[in-house]
């Protein structure tokens, strides 16, 4: 069987198609790519949270699928907006990987007193902000070597630590961020896969890839995600993970600057039940009055 997967051409997209092919490819399907170009591939210089958040690198691949031109596609699962689009469907994670974030050219401890530091995450920035407020802030954006290379001007950047790990990438300083400090952007480390709703061919296919508690946690982070009403614009994150029986869910919201954040930290067995409840925890601490914080 041959399915036509829907793809930014991005090092690291094409390696999360190729990724996704090589586990299928033991259940008989072969996968070809289809390249397609996003408004957030196009433009570069813009702010993410500017030009559409997450669905900046979704909706063109998105797209190709409804249009019936692709069979699927795969996503940063951290792209994709809470809500699947009507006439799609999410319909397997793989095993997630890395997920926390990373620190690149300098560690933490030796980042000057103003120092300057590039990310183009308003959570990054703002968690950080709020531990060094005396940091100095930079827009950055292209794939991951182009980030890499115009890290060079700064003191570091701040990017998800996966996505060096997938490209074999390894510069000089790295320094991997604990959820403690730097709580992970929903979804970050772990791939979605969408198909046409009612495609149950390309389902059936696509289903053996699908690792089950993987699924389970980043499904509680996009829970409370769709429940606190957040858009691109505001520092939220949710890191979901399994401990003993339970799903441990922390989730936050800060104001842009960071110096205001609002935690969560739970435990459940309802995945999407826990993601509502921490949000709406939240939600009643005033949550939502920090969003489009502007100082």
């Amino acid at each position: 069987m041959k399915l036509i997967a829907a793809t930014r051409g991005s090092p690291l997209a094409l390696w999360q198609t190729y990724h996704v092919a090589s586990l299928l490819e033991p259940f008989g399907v072969k996968v070809e790519p289809l390249i397609v170009v996003t408004s957030g591939d196009e433009n570069q210089i813009t702010p993410i949270h500017e030009i559409g958040g997450r669905g900046a690198f979704a909706k063109e691949v998105q797209t190709a699928v409804l249009e019936e031109r692709a069979d699927f596609t795969v996503h940063s699962l951290k792209d994709l907006p809470s809500k699947t689009p009507e006439g799609l469907e999410l319909v397997a994670v793989p095993h997630r990987g890395e997920a926390r974030d990373a620190l690149v050219g300098c560690t933490y401890a030796e980042l000057p007193s103003g120092g300057h530091v590039a990310t183009g995450s308003v959570r990054r920035k703002a968690l950080l902000a709020s531990v060094r407020p005396d940091l100095i802030f930079h827009e950055l954006r292209g794939n991951i070597e182009t980030r890499l290379d115009k890290g060079k001007e700064y003191d570091a950047i701040l990017m998800a630590a996966v996505a060096l790990e997938r490209l074999e990438l390894r510069p000089e300083i790295v320094e991997i961020l604990e959820p403690e400090f730097m709580l992970p952007q929903v979804g970050q480390g772990a791939l979605g896969i969408e198909t046409r709703a009612g495609d149950s061919k390309t389902s059936e296919s696509l289903i053996h890839i699908q690792d089950s508690v993987s699924r389970v946690l980043v499904e509680a982070e996009r829970s409370f995600l769709a429940e606190i009403g957040a858009d691109c614009r505001s520092p939220v994150a949710a890191y979901a993970t399994q401990e003993n029986s339970l799903i441990r869910l922390r989730c936050l919201v800060a104001s842009e600057d960071g110096k205001t954040i609002l935690r969560d930290d739970r435990r459940g067995d309802n995945e999407i039940e826990l993601g509502r409840t921490a949000a709406q925890t939240l939600v009643e601490q005033g949550a939502r009055a920090l969003f489009h914080f502007t100082g």
